[in-house]
C-alpha cells in the first residue's frame, strides 16, 4: 500500500476521472474535528462551515452555512464518548443534509460507538449495534465509511453501501520502521485473533494467542494458557481499541512471565475509558500505539504513547469514492 500522506489529492479530478455526483462537500461534527482538519488538507479544501450546538435543555441543533443541494457530502463524527451525544449528532446531521437536498450523504465514521454490541450472546439483551445501522439509514445516510470495526459482521447489519478499511498497514509500516528484531505479535484473546494474524502477515511475524477463560459464575476472566512462543522475543498486542486497558495490560503480564523481553500495545481505536490510563501508566509498555481515529486530549497522552495520523489515509478513501474509484485497491485487494 503507498503512503497517502505523501501524496495529497487537490480536489481537481485527473483527465478521464469524473466524480459520480456533485461537487465534494466535507462536514464535521464536534466529536473529532482535528481529523476533519486533516483530511481537508489532503484534499485541498475547507470544511463546510456548520453551526452545531446544544441548547440549554440539552437538545442538539445543527445548521448548514451554505447549501449542499446536489453535492456529494461526506459528514466526518466518529460516536465515541460522549457515545449517545455524539451519535444523536450525527443522526440530526444526516437529516439536515436529507433535508437540504444533498446528492448523496456519506456517514464517515471512524470509530463505530455500539460496535460490540454485535450479537445476542445472552437472553434478553439488545443487538445495539444493527440498531444505530437501521437509524443511521432511516436518518439519511447513503452509504457509511468506517475504519476497523469490532466485528466485521457489523457490514452485514446495514442494507446500503459500506466501507470498513483498516489501519494495519499505517501501523504495520510505522513497526517496520522502528526496526524490531525477533518480534511476534500476540493477540491478547481469541476475539482478536483474526485481526493479530493479519497483523503477523504484514510484518511477516510469527503469531502467538493467549486463551482466556471466564470463571463459572460468569464474572471475571482470567488467562488460561498460551498459544505460541515469545520467550526471548519482543512482543507486540495487536487489538481493535483499548478501552478500559484492562486485557491488554494483563496480556503484557502474562507474556513477560512467559519470557518476553520487551512489550508494545497496538491498537486502532484509543478509547481510553477510565481506569485506562491508570493502568497503562503502571503497566510495562515500551510503546503504546494507537491513531487518531478518535480525539486523544493531552491529559490522557502519556509520554509513551504514540498517536498515529489517519487522516491522509481516510481523506483518499472519500477521494476514491468521490470519484467512482476502487478503495480496494488501495489495499492490493
Amino acid at each position: 500500500m503507498s503512503d497517502p500522506a505523501h501524496n495529497p489529492r487537490p480536489l481537481v479530478t485527473a483527465p478521464g476521472i469524473f466524480p459520480m455526483y456533485g461537487r465534494l462537500v466535507l462536514c464535521s461534527g464536534t466529536a473529532n474535528r482535528p481529523l476533519a482538519d486533516e483530511i481537508a488538507a489532503h484534499l485541498g479544501t475547507e470544511l463546510l462551515p456548520c453551526d452545531v450546538t446544544q441548547f440549554a435543555n440539552s437538545n442538539t441543533f445543527v445548521r448548514l452555512g451554505k447549501s449542499v443541494r446536489g453535492s456529494d457530502v461526506f459528514w466526518i463524527q466518529p460516536t465515541s464518548a460522549p457515545t449517545n451525544d455524539n451519535l444523536m449528532e450525527l443522526l440530526i446531521a444526516l437529516d439536515t443534509l436529507r433535508r437540504d437536498s444533498a446528492g448523496r450523504i456519506t456517514a464517515v465514521i471512524p470509530y463505530y460507538g455500539y460496535g460490540r454490541s454485535d450479537k445476542k450472546d445472552e437472553p434478553r439483551v439488545p443487538i445495539t449495534a444493527r440498531l444505530v445501522a437501521d437509524m443511521l439509514s432511516v436518518a439519511g445516510a447513503d452509504r457509511v465509511l468506517m475504519m476497523d470495526l469490532h466485528a466485521g459482521q457489523i457490514q452485514g447489519f446495514f442494507s446500503i453501501p459500506v466501507d470498513d478499511i483498516t489501519a494495519s498497514h499505517l501501523l504495520a509500516r510505522y513497526v517496520r520502521e522502528k526496526g524490531i528484531a525477533n518480534g511476534v505479535v500476540v493477540s491478547p484473546d481469541l476475539g482478536s485473533a483474526k485481526k493479530a494474524r493479519n497483523f503477523a502477515i504484514e510484518v511477516d511475524w510469527p503469531l502467538a494467542l493467549i486463551e482466556k477463560r471466564r470463571s463459572a459464575d460468569g464474572g471475571s476472566t482470567r488467562v488460561m494458557n498460551l498459544i505460541g512462543e515469545v520467550e526471548g522475543r519482543d512482543v507486540v498486542i495487536v487489538d481493535d481499541e483499548i478501552d478500559t486497558a484492562g486485557t491488554i495490560v494483563n496480556a503484557a503480564h502474562f507474556v513477560l512471565s512467559r519470557g518476553a523481553r520487551r512489550v508494545y500495545a497496538m491498537a486502532t481505536h484509543g478509547i481510553l475509558s477510565p481506569p485506562a490510563i491508570d493502568r497503562l501508566r503502571e503497566a510495562p509498555f515500551e510503546e503504546i500505539l494507537v491513531t487518531n481515529t478518535v480525539l486523544i486530549p493531552p491529559e490522557k497522552q502519556l509520554p509513551n504513547m504514540r498517536i498515529l495520523s489517519v487522516g491522509a489515509l481516510l481523506g483518499e478513501v472519500i477521494y476514491r469514492i468521490h470519484v467512482g474509484q476502487s478503495v480496494g485497491e488501495m489495499f492490493d485487494e
